[in-house]
């Protein structure tokens, strides 16, 4: 089973999450959303990159995919 890391959104910086993530652990990501605390699990099985959010599982085919992802929702620091 992989190790399981649980962050603050913005706490880890985009290059390490990805290599944490191709590494095989997964880290969830504590998040606020309209006034609540959501978790995300990001993950990465060999071949793919999964964001499983409260209301939807995205899907990233490449690492730059991923990276825009995180830098978007706002997952990862700068």
């Amino acid at each position: 089973m992989s190790e399981r890391r649980t962050v603050s959104a913005g706490e880890l910086a985009v290059e390490e999450l990805l290599d944490r993530l191709e590494s095989g652990e997964r880290v969830v990501v504590r998040t606020e959303f309209l006034g609540s605390e959501h978790q995300v699990t990001l993950r990465y099985d060999g071949s793919t990159f999964y964001c499983d959010t409260p209301t939807r599982l995205h899907r990233h085919e490449s690492r730059e995919a991923m990276r825009t992802c995180l830098e978007n929702q706002g997952y990862a620091s700068q």
